[in-house]
């Protein structure tokens, strides 16, 4: 399976597994970006990306915590 930006769910649960001792509240959108780009599974252009995608995953990992 290939993860692309708007697979917002599905990302913040493999940012859960790949994570589990984080707050996702205290992780900065840069880092994020950075995590979500190094899955393994992620393949998508780096330029699809912005604040309000970073945003989602953001809330959407929350839900999951």
């Amino acid at each position: 399976m290939s993860l692309k930006w708007t697979d917002t769910l599905e990302i913040a649960i493999a940012m859960c597994d790949a994570h589990p001792n984080i707050d996702p509240l205290t992780v900065r959108f840069t880092d994020l970006r950075e995590w979500v780009m190094a899955l393994p599974e992620f393949n998508d252009d780096p330029a699809h990306c912005g604040e309000k995608v970073l945003e989602a995953i953001q809330m959407a990992w929350i839900d999951e915590v």
